[in-house]
């Protein structure tokens, strides 16, 4: 699947292009299939897009929140990616609170809280044992260092293939996230990426032939949805003869 790249000159281009799509993907998939899912990314790039979701009239008792990755602190920790999602969007709409599936981060092992979040996938999305979940959309970032999700480089979470979520590691500080296949499985993914500090990554991402255990966002190549690359004029200034 080819990705689709645009760059803007404007961050709030970026976030009108974000919601555009994000809308589109909403409204789609509760016409074909009567709810949307959608795995959200943390961070401060899409901070400004959940904000003006909480300005949408939207049908919020058929969309579904999920999360692509989580830091493993309380919700009310400011590191949390369900708390400033939470703030900057959910608390603000009408979505019914059995909508919200936050990653649970209460228990003192990682790798329990990931089966059972697992097994939340697993009974939400009614899966035989050998099968993914389908998102509609994930929402994912890029870090300078190549990393999405809690995808981080040369670290074990990128091998994982037989789970939905696995624990991944940033200088020994364990996260929980969503597992490449996963991603790979949705309908579509949609990056948000802005600052000159991802352009090295950004690079080897759509080289030729890079080491994807480097920069592990290359190994997210659906092969069946759409892939969409939405980058500011810093970060995207090397791939501008693409979009």
């Amino acid at each position: 699947m080819t990705p689709q790249v645009e760059v803007f000159a404007e961050r709030s281009q970026l976030i009108a292009r974000s919601l555009e799509v994000t809308l589109t993907q909403i409204k789609d998939a509760i016409a074909k299939r009567g709810r949307c899912t959608i795995a959200l990314a943390g961070g401060n790039t899409p901070k400004p897009l959940y904000e003006h979701l909480a300005t949408q009239d939207l049908p919020w008792h058929n969309i579904y929140i999920f999360w692509g990755d989580e830091r493993y602190v309380p919700i009310s920790d400011p590191q949390s990616n369900a708390g400033m999602a939470s703030q900057a969007w959910l608390n603000h709409v009408a979505i019914p609170p059995g909508n919200i599936f936050p990653m649970p981060t209460q228990a003192s092992d990682p790798a329990e809280s990931a089966k059972i979040y697992d097994q939340q996938l697993q009974t939400f999305f009614d899966l035989e044992a050998d099968q993914f979940p389908c998102f509609d959309l994930v929402l994912l970032g890029l870090g300078p260092d190549g990393h999405t999700a809690s995808l981080f480089p040369h670290t074990a979470a990128l091998q994982v293939c037989d789970r939905n979520v696995t624990v991944g590691q940033k200088d020994n500080q364990p996260r929980l996230t969503l597992t490449v296949p996963v991603i790979n499985q949705a309908h579509c993914i949609l990056f948000l990426v802005t600052g000159a500090n991802k352009q090295t990554a950004l690079t080897q991402i759509f080289a030729q032939e890079t080491d994807a255990a480097q920069f592990p966002a290359r190994l997210i190549q659906p092969s069946q949805g759409q892939l969409v690359w939405l980058l500011d004029a810093e970060a995207g200034q090397p791939l501008q003869q693409v979009s």
